[in-house]
């Protein structure tokens, strides 16, 4: 198969540590004389050799003992005589051979050898393993970056013989030597490669874990390194003259940042700004910038939150010692505790106070506050036009700084406070943007879990934030805001709530400001009456509380230089000896019945207004003229009103064209005063029929409805305020639209009782009842 003898006698060249295999082609150097000596015998007779290895490398004299008994019979490619007397030989291995003894001979030893024959007892096995030897010995090669080059690999790899296979592959993986001659003398070919594919994954499996060592010692490396930086840095400081200031800060940096409650993108983002901060000079405008950005996430409440109340009882009774009326609100908080303690967990609402002002919106939200065990923060947004103060500026602008949220979070200092937000219909809109966009994100339930600050650029929760907002209008607030909202309306408290408030809120509070509690101080309710009415006209109590402080201040100078003495009533007169002349003028009914005056009933942020609508009668050609600032809507409401008149003219005693010769003049009082509305549209209709049928309008009769053509009486708003406004003009019948039946409820019991309320579908009713 390999050889064609059997029996050989060959020189012999033993190697020390070296171990040669068939088809393999390497150069040796030979020095001793006996070896030289062989070389040129086999050289000069045909040029093969037997070579084979010493048992043990210190031996000269070799004996039967001394050698390895399988070697390989190689062709001398190449001889070169060296100057020193050496050789340098380029040998190739052809087969195995079996050295049968050794033969005496004077100068080299000869050998008496056999050919070894390869065996194959399973061709599929041997091909199998050929295949794993060769894949096996490509990630061998990856593993060891490539250092065989690309024509051997080649060459090994397109090696179809499995025997040829095994022995060219051994010259490359660094076997030892006692492996390498195990290898040669084994003859089974299917064992031989399954060894070498043992030894490849072997080392290749190694060579892993010398990486991995590797990395590890790199790693302690760089460490120790850093370590020995850093220390080296001290002393050159401390060799410049500088303070151990800056790296002790970051130092006690680093362990606030390991000891606070943050989430781990957080704590990532600010250790990696402290690495920064090591490098960079302390005194350094960057440093600083740096170090306010840390600050920042150390300061800020990431998980601390404050023990919310449960109890709904003690909650209502704070809500109601602090406010007067607010029903719905009160209720809406109540709904929220209550769903919050049958959860466990549930997202802070999102309420819009909306009102005229002093009607107690802000100040509602503080006592929400305390009403659920919360801290109170508030932001007020009037005035803003810049995106940035409510998401906060971009660490790349000078002076950045986080938005309005996070700063008033910082300020609260839990993650889950009442957060309110003033005034946000008087945000505007610049080429900086809309703050009122940005803030789609902050009061949305569904998004404002991952609220992404500009300067802080990682998420922060705020869907534990209770957030209310304050608005007077709603119109100036965007629709897609505005939807995110739950919108709980605070009119304006009627007179006979103001008394309520001045005299169980306001006036203890002042009176206890103005240390005025042990001098008898006392308000009569005629007192407190007159400075609602003569002295204030809002929809709010912020005025009331003004005169009446001002009252206490005079009362408190009294008595410090001893003007008062013993205990003081302010009364009516009292307070009109305090604050002077009254600056407005109470609206009392007429006392005696007129033709074509009606009393009339308006709605004003304010409150409920008296409304008298004059009508009068003139040669003309019978046109209809309106006076009195009027607004479209009202204009409209009289021309219907006359309408109205025109088509029951013969219920009225009127001729069919008794407006042919005659204008009619409708007149509304206070004419520098914008008004507008539908709802005096029957109060036009009674004057105008007044006029014309020379009929007088009942002085104690006021009136409220918007009419159509046909006579019908619509419901009309602010039902309970014109109420409020009748009885304290002093009028006994109220006449109201069927429609607003249902709008008594919101009305005081003790005002519904005092008056007699007519509701009426027809004009034809309001006829009947109006005038005499």
């Amino acid at each position: 198969m390999i050889d064609q003898y059997s029996l050989n006698i060959y020189p012999l060249l033993s190697l020390k540590e070296i171990v040669v295999l068939p088809h393999m082609v390497l150069p040796l150097f030979v020095e001793k004389p006996s070896s030289i000596a062989a070389v040129d015998a086999a050289y000069n007779s045909g040029g093969n050799i037997l070579v084979c290895c010493q048992r043990g490398p210190d031996v000269e004299e070799l004996s039967m003992d001394d050698i390895f008994h399988v070697g390989v019979l190689a062709s001398i490619l190449q001889l070169i005589r060296l100057p020193n007397g050496r050789l340098k030989i380029f040998i190739e291995g052809k087969n195995r051979q079996y050295i049968k003894r050794v033969l005496p001979n004077s100068d080299y030893l000869m050998v008496e050898a056999e050919t070894m024959f390869n065996r194959i007892e399973d061709e599929n096995k041997a091909e199998a393993l050929r295949r794993l030897v060769v894949e096996g010995f490509k990630e061998y090669n990856k593993a060891v970056d490539g250092r065989i080059d690309r024509e051997i690999m080649d060459k090994i790899i397109s090696e179809e013989n499995p025997a040829d296979l095994a022995d060219m592959i051994v010259s490359y993986i660094g076997m030892k030597t006692a492996e390498r001659q195990e290898l040669l003398e084994e003859t089974l070919v299917e064992d031989r490669l399954q060894r070498i594919y043992k030894f490849i994954l072997n080392e290749i499996e190694i060579h892993k874990i010398e990486e991995g060592l590797r990395a590890h010692v790199k790693e302690q490396l760089r460490v120790t390194q850093k370590y020995h930086l850093n220390e080296q840095v001290k002393m050159f400081q401390r060799e410049m003259g500088e303070s151990q200031g800056s790296l002790d800060e970051c130092s006690e940096l680093e362990q606030q940042l390991k000891r606070k409650n943050m989430p781990q993108a957080a704590r990532e983002k600010a250790l990696a700004e402290l690495k920064r901060l090591r490098m960079m000079p302390p005194m350094s405008a960057e440093a600083t910038v740096v170090r306010n950005y840390i600050d920042w996430f150390i300061g800020l409440p990431w998980e601390e939150m404050s023990q919310e109340k449960v109890d709904i009882e003690e909650a209502e009774r704070i809500l109601n010692e602090d406010h007067y009326g607010l029903d719905k609100a009160k209720e809406r908080i109540l709904e929220y505790l209550a769903v919050h303690y049958l959860v466990g967990k549930v997202k802070g609402p999102i309420l819009c106070f909306v009102g005229p002002p002093g009607v107690g919106k802000t100040s509602l939200g503080r006592s929400i506050a305390r009403a659920t065990g919360r801290d109170f923060v508030r932001v007020s947004l009037g005035g803003v036009r810049d995106e940035a103060e409510v998401k906060g500026h971009r660490r790349t602008y000078i002076g950045a700084m986080p938005g309005k949220i996070i700063q008033g979070i910082r300020r609260a200092g839990t993650s889950n406070p009442v957060f309110l937000m003033d005034e946000v219909d008087k945000m505007s809109v610049d080429f900086r943007g809309d703050p009122s966009a940005a803030l789609l994100e902050v009061l949305d339930p569904e998004q404002n879990y991952a609220f992404n600050d500009h300067y802080l650029d990682v998420d922060y929760d705020i869907s534990k934030v209770m957030f209310i907002t304050t608005a007077n209008n709603l119109y100036s607030i965007p629709a897609p805001l505005m939807d995110r909202m739950e919108i709980i309306r605070i009119e304006g408290y009627t007179a006979y709530d103001k008394h309520m408030i001045a005299k169980h809120f306001i006036i203890p509070k002042q009176i206890e400001a103005h240390g005025l509690e042990d001098k008898g101080v006392t308000f009569t309710n005629k007192g407190i009456n007159a400075i609602i009415r003569e002295y204030t006209r809002e929809a709010g109590v912020r005025n009331i509380e003004k005169e009446i402080s001002s009252v206490c201040r005079k009362v408190a100078r009294g008595i410090v230089q001893g003007v008062n003495g013993g205990k003081i009533r302010i009364t009516a007169s009292k307070v009109h000896q305090l604050l002077g002349v009254p600056r407005y003028k109470r609206p009392l009914r007429e006392k005696k019945d007129f033709i074509g005056i009606a009393n009339g009933l308006a709605w004003t942020e304010v409150g409920g207004e008296l409304l008298i609508v004059e009508a009068m009668v003139l040669p003309g050609k019978g046109k209809l003229l309106s006076t009195g600032k009027l607004g479209e809507v009202m204009q409209e409401s009289a021309q219907a009103a006359m309408s109205y008149v025109r088509s029951r003219a013969e219920q009225f005693g009127l001729s069919l064209d008794f407006y042919n010769g005659i204008d009619i003049h409708v007149h509304i009082p206070e004419g520098a005063i914008p008004k507008d509305g539908p709802s005096a549209g029957i109060t036009m209709a009674t004057s105008i029929v007044s006029a014309l049928t020379k009929k007088s309008v009942k002085a104690s009769v006021a009136m409220t409805g918007e009419l159509t053509l046909s006579g019908r009486v619509l419901p009309i708003g602010g039902l309970k305020e014109k109420l409020l406004a009748a009885k304290e003009a002093g009028m006994e019948m109220v006449i109201i639209p069927v429609g607003n039946e249902k709008d008594l409820k919101e009305a005081p019991k003790k005002i519904i009782k005092d008056l007699n309320i007519c509701m009426v579908e027809h004009m034809d009713e309001v006829i009947k009842y109006a005038l005499n």
